[in-house]
């Protein structure tokens, strides 16, 4: 295996393309990835963190030209902002005439992948023009069979254009079986690149300039460390009992060392999902308890201990213990609840809260040692220095924010107001707040259950504001500080982590940060990813350059762009100064170690089934087999004997499906099957088979909508109306159990049994409504697959023509008065069997009730229903409780004609 590794990662290694002249500068590994990449559709799997913007941007560069069109899909919202800025794009029109337009004249574009199947199918888009489609996020390819679809469309008309993928996530290849391959043939790409840390090219790129790394390892406090490894012995039990009580489940993955890791949630998903409605309750709720337990664990490192002693007490409640799977009863966690108190209130019950271990030593960064640095540097003075302090959530920017403005103690002091803690008495550090914080500050619940302190102080001082209670702040990524007079004047003190010695910019909100420009030191506080953007750490470093970074929390991935942006420094420009804050011995660490194992392991794996991997060349001539491109052979030949004596001719079967059903995967999945697709929006159906046979596909979610709103039974008797074979398809999620029991699949509104109760009320109401019942969209597409063989294609001007208000006069089937047709059908002793019977040989409702009964039964061919007919229209009704002889109803039917007049 090792041998394998070193053989496919260094190859050549000695060989950099360093002539090369980019639009975009790139790195010595960069071009050779770029190289690579430009010579060969392949998929490049990265590690993460090691972006590939500025590989795909010299990438697009090369062919934003009128002469080229060049399609991105699969990009996600900040990618797309990114690029079109960059190349300076204009957004694709939303009328179809106008996009087919834009397509021909030609340029990259970046474009959803609903709306470029839909362009594919109606040929507004110049297939064989089109000079390739790039693929972002190509790990997601499978989770949506859209972007496989649109390559397929692409590949079948375009055999020399170029298709290239990119991906950031090495460890999604490594989900499932042969998922690599699987990938790879959606992609219709043979060639796998792999470029992980560990490459030796990259290796020695890096390692040509790197910041100046000083790690600080930061004890926890002891309470702090005994309530962690009181939260491990419960997460350990946990996790064990969890196993002993389901040993047929395959739960490898759920381990105490994942469950701290950010991905749990995902482990959990593809470990459980399709079993979850044959859990037991015991086993629901050890798996709930996990995700609390995990919760704890990491507050306790990354909050204060206010906030995670108000966290821990809402879980020491008598509604809690009901419904918890038991841990709350353990020694552990009787202990855990003990040790949380004790770091807010002291021996004599007041309040007086330990600060965060971290906090002491960002502050001694930030009033002492950076300062020092600086002004040995700059000859005494510490003007224009730009410090950046990267966390891992809002959360904590804005405790970190906080915290450096007010200091410790009012911060603390704050937070327990704000958490509604009881406080019945302070310790002597706090007696000074009593200005700050009176007494008679009154505390109020609001909508929102955030608590708002009121009061009217004076001016200086005061933390007490309304600025500073403002919950928006709670949603901010990033926040811009300076320090104040006192600080700039080395005013020294013994206690400094508890003095306001920074101050807010509050004119950051309009300013860009290439334009902050301050005699102050400025600290800029900021998320790794602000609202989920992989760019922005990679913007705010290339924007603010900042001579200081602290790593509040640690990052994989931001360790890495780090590095990138260290070795894109000009040559004359200052090495940054990189402190590593992590806390020595604790899951915070272990969870970093845990990400780099995994990903180490994911390209481990990869790397062994590149070596072993065969793909064809399309030059060979076996491509078109080996991806299954000519679907024109799937089709088979129409049966003659089922078509009723059609002629033989090989017909090519079409579906015609709305517009709105693009969204799914079904249209992709029938393409795939070797069906024609065509795309209308159609007011009767979701997919038209045939010309008799219509059919509504309904997930669970729509299904349970439709049944509440009573939607579905209009649609229905749309159907019905107009088909003579109409379908309601109830298609399930693949990843989900084929169940509609327990509250996993049905919502908390809705039981299975009230499911089950309307859909039987449907059938009554629609007798030739069939109901099919499909465990996913590959079963669906099989099913209809086989609806199509020997049957003629559905007509699509008919089914654009009708709508769901003049439905009545478009089809032969409906030549009846619709108002009663419906009433004759709900009559004792009609059915779907002798409607029709009825409806033929009848004249009016009153011709119906002059028949007698012999006539009727004649009519009808059965004696019995013809009996309980007639009786209905013959027999007096009598009040129960009355004894005079009175017709049920005196008046008589209008008479109205069973046909319409038409025919």
């Amino acid at each position: 295996m090792d041998n394998v590794q070193s053989n496919i990662i260094n190859e050549d290694s000695e060989d950099t393309p360093q002539e090369i002249e980019t639009k975009y500068p790139l790195l010595s590994f960069e071009k050779q990835i770029f190289m690579d990449i430009f010579e060969k559709d392949a998929l490049l799997i990265m590690a993460k963190g090691i972006n590939y913007n500025s590989i795909l941007a010299n990438l697009l560069w090369l062919y934003k030209d009128p002469s080229h069109l060049v399609l991105v899909i699969n990009s996600s919202e900040h990618e797309e902002k990114y690029f079109t800025e960059k190349f300076k794009l204009l957004p694709l029109p939303t009328v179809g005439a106008e996009r087919e337009k834009a397509y021909l004249e030609g340029g990259v574009h970046f474009v959803s992948t609903r709306i470029l199947v839909v362009d594919l199918l109606k040929n507004r888009v110049p297939v064989m023009y089109i000079a390739g489609i790039v693929v972002l996020r190509a790990h997601s390819v499978l989770e949506s069979c859209q972007e496989a679809f649109v390559l397929r469309l692409f590949r079948q008309k375009n055999k020399t254009g170029f298709i290239k993928a990119f991906s950031n996530s090495p460890i999604s290849f490594t989900f499932g079986y042969n998922q690599v391959e699987k990938i790879m043939r959606a992609l219709f790409i043979t060639e796998l690149f792999l470029w992980p840390r560990f490459h030796g090219i990259i290796i020695k790129s890096l390692k040509a300039r790197q910041a100046q790394v000083v790690e600080l390892h930061v004890d926890l406090t002891p309470s702090a460390l005994q309530i962690q490894n009181c939260l491990l012995d419960i997460m350990n039990y946990t996790v064990k009992q969890l196993k002993s009580i389901n040993r047929t489940i395959d739960m490898q993955e759920i381990t105490t060392e994942n469950c701290i890791t950010k991905k749990f949630h995902k482990i959990l998903q593809s470990q459980l999902d399709c079993v979850w409605h044959q859990l037991s309750t015991r086993t629901k709720e050890f798996i709930q308890d996990l995700k609390v337990l995990r919760t704890m664990i990491i507050n306790l490192i990354h909050d204060d201990a206010v906030s995670f002693y108000a966290l821990v007490s809402k879980y020491r409640t008598p509604e809690y213990a009901k419904v918890n799977s038991g841990w709350i009863l353990l020694d552990s966690a009787e202990k855990l609840f003990k040790l949380a108190k004790t770091r807010v209130f002291n021996q004599t019950n007041e309040f007086d809260p330990e600060p965060s271990p971290k906090w002491k030593c960002l502050s001694d960064l930030l009033l002492d040692e950076i300062p020092e640095e600086v002004r040995k540097n700059n000859n005494g003075t510490v003007s224009n220095t730009k410090i950046l302090i990267l966390c891992l959530d809002n959360k904590t920017c804005y405790q970190l924010s906080h915290f450096l403005t007010m200091g410790a103690n009012k911060y603390l002091f704050y937070t327990a107001f704000k958490k509604d803690l009881t406080i019945n008495s302070v310790s002597s550090k706090y007696t000074n707040l009593k200005s700050s914080f009176p007494l008679k500050c009154e505390v109020q619940k609001e909508a929102n259950d955030d608590l708002k302190i009121k009061e009217e102080v004076g001016t200086q001082g005061e933390m007490c504001e309304d600025e500073d209670l403002n919950m928006s702040d709670m949603n901010k990524s990033n926040f811009v500080l300076t320090l104040t007079q006192v600080a700039t004047q080395s005013k020294k003190s013994g206690d400094q982590i508890n003095e306001s010695v920074f101050e807010p910019m509050s004119q950051i909100d309009s300013l860009d940060l290439t334009q902050l420009e301050s005699e102050k030191p400025i600290i800029c506080i900021q998320t790794f990813k602000q609202h989920g953007n992989n760019y922005s750490l990679e913007e705010t470093l290339d924007s603010l350059r900042p001579e200081y970074i602290i790593l509040y929390h640690s990052d994989l991935s931001a360790v890495r762009q780090i590095e990138l942006y260290e070795n894109r420094k000009k040559a004359d420009e200052r090495p940054s100064k990189v402190y590593f804050l992590i806390h020595d011995k604790t899951v915070e660490e272990q969870a970093y170690l845990t990400s780099l194992k995994r990903e180490k392991r994911a390209f481990e794996l990869l790397i062994q089934i590149k070596s072993v991997m065969v793909v064809p060349n399309y030059q060979d001539g076996k491509s078109d087999e080996y991806f299954n491109l000519n679907i024109e052979e799937e089709a088979e030949p129409v049966d003659t004997r089922k078509a009723g004596g059609q002629n033989a001719n090989k017909e090519k079967p079409v579906v015609i499906v709305d517009m709105r059903e693009f969204r799914s995967d079904l249209p992709a999945l029938l393409h795939k099957r070797g069906i024609n697709i065509e795309p209308v929006t159609i007011a009767i159906g979701d997919y038209i088979l045939t010309p008799d046979i219509c059919v509504e596909r309904k997930s669970i979610s729509d299904l349970i909508g439709s049944l509440n709103s009573g939607r579905l039974y209009t649609q229905c008797t749309q159907m019905c109306r107009n088909y003579s074979r109409p379908i309601l398809l109830i298609e399930f999620d693949q990843n989900k159990p084929f169940n509609l029991q327990g509250g996993f699949v049905v919502s908390t509104d809705i039981s299975s049994s009230d499911i089950q109760q309307k859909l039987q009320l449907l059938t009554i109401h629609f007798p030739r409504l069939k109901l099919v019942w499909s465990p996913s969209p590959y079963a669906t597409a099989e099913l209809f697959y086989e609806l199509k063989q020997g049957r003629k294609n559905p007509n699509i001007e008919e089914a654009v023509a009708l709508s769901g208000e003049n439905t009545a006069d478009d089809m032969c089937y409906e030549r009846y008065n619709i108002l009663v047709h419906d009433f004759v059908q709900k009559l004792p002793g009609v059915n779907s069997k002798n409607i029709t019977r009825l409806m033929n040989r009848g004249v009016s409702l009153d011709h119906l009730i002059s028949l007698s009964q012999e006539q009727l039964s004649e009519i009808m061919e059965n004696k019995s229903e013809a009996d309980v007919l007639y009786s209905i229209l013959h027999v007096k009704a009598k009040p129960a409780d009355s004894k005079d002889e009175k017709p049920f109803a005196k008046r008589k039917f209008a008479g109205k004609s069973f046909k319409n007049k038409k025919y």
